[in-house]
């Protein structure tokens, strides 16, 4: 990737805060839309909460290595070469984002909070955050989920005594070492805990709400679209999207046979309740209960998009109506990193989507302009 110089990279950075796109977060998607503007011409800036490179990545648990990561698609321009399998993914990944930055050329600012995001009366956007303002013509969102942990309600979530605890918040299995912990959820997240609890030295209870998916198939480029597909059907309804990545199943990853080896994927169905010491089942033959030390919620994550309530994006069905990556009730933004995007290689796509939709409706708004004056000078030489 052809990179700027320093004093060109300088000249494009953080000084200006009226520009023509203000992208919201360097993860994936964020630096993909960044490398697109670029090369479209537009003037813009990338703001980022986090202090450093690498998104989400930066925040993984130590133990996840890279060869238990189901893939990290090249940044576009910059082939992505990890090396030491057994090297930890939040060091890799951060790496090479910083060493992506570094080549874009255009400064990533930070550590920046958005707050909100509001429509001004000049048809602007109003980027309040914890270092200023900016204002825009167009937004593209790519904060990702990781700062949304989910955690459903479940009765007696109050009383239990033991920890509860995210993936966002889990740090590998040692400090469950002579620990029984209840593990939530059906998705990789909740495999590799499972599989490393035990090798620590501690016990567990698999629980999910549905049977989980484990396939032998090779995950196939049709697999992936028909997935895609059905995620973007419900966003295109103004739907709240599904996971992607829940979609595919279970792969035979090395972090599956390391569970299955130690005999912890014995899956027992949702429990009804949390208890002072444990979780507990009504069941037809009465109450059961299992003693836990901890619960560890391996339930996923929400998309961040509190900031950009004050713009009224949301439809009746809690999600957001989407056609590609543009919001329908309002062009100006763009969620990249969001639904059927919400991959590594769909977040690429999504970027070069975004800012090709963007500079089309930005030229658009140009020509308008233009023929507006026109028309204004006509009838000014005329009276």
């Amino acid at each position: 990737m052809e990179a700027f110089g320093p004093e060109e990279g300088a000249a494009l950075g953080a000084g200006r805060r009226d520009v023509d796109v203000v992208v919201v977060g360097a993860g994936q998607a964020g630096l993909s839309a960044a490398y697109f503007l670029r090369r479209s011409g537009l003037d813009f800036v990338v703001l980022d909460a986090d202090d450093a490179p690498g998104g989400a990545w930066r925040h993984r648990w130590p133990t996840l290595l890279m060869e238990s990561v189901h893939g990290v698609h090249d940044l576009p321009g910059m082939a992505f070469e990890p090396g030491d399998p057994k090297r930890p993914a939040r060091e890799a990944v951060p790496e090479y984002f910083a060493a992506y930055e570094r080549t874009l050329g255009r400064p990533v600012v930070r550590p920046v909070r958005v707050a909100e995001v509001r429509s001004r009366d000049d048809g602007r956007l109003e980027v309040d955050t914890d270092a200023g303002t900016w204002t825009a013509r167009a937004l593209v969102n790519a904060t990702g989920t990781w700062r949304h942990p989910f955690v459903p309600f479940y009765p007696g979530a109050g009383e239990f005594r033991g920890r509860q605890l995210h993936t966002a918040d889990y740090r590998g299995g040692e400090e469950f070492r002579g620990r029984h912990v209840v593990v939530v959820g059906g998705g990789t997240s909740a495999i590799h805990a499972l599989a490393e609890i035990a090798a620590a030295g501690g016990t567990t209870t698999w629980v999910t709400r549905r049977p989980p998916k484990f396939t032998d198939e090779p995950f196939t480029p049709e697999i992936g679209r028909e997935i895609v597909a059905e995620v973007a059907d419900r966003v295109r309804r103004g739907l709240p999207p599904k996971s992607v990545a829940g979609a595919t199943g279970l792969p035979p990853t090395e972090a599956v046979r390391a569970a299955r080896e130690r005999g912890v994927l014995r899956r027992l169905p949702m429990f009804d309740r949390l208890t002072a010491d444990g979780v507990g089942w009504d069941t037809a033959d009465g109450p059961r209960v299992i003693r836990a030390d901890a619960v560890l919620w391996a339930t996923g994550f929400r998309a961040v998009l509190d900031h950009l309530a004050p713009l009224g994006l949301r439809e009746p069905g809690g999600g957001i109506r989407m056609d590609g990556t543009r919001v329908v009730v309002d062009p100006r933004i763009h969620l990249v990193g969001y639904g059927p995007s919400a991959s590594t290689v769909g977040a690429n796509r999504a970027g070069r989507s975004a800012v090709r939709e963007i500079a089309r409706h930005l030229r658009a708004e140009d020509a308008e302009a233009v023929r507006t004056r026109a028309v204004v000078g006509a009838e000014a030489s005329a009276a």
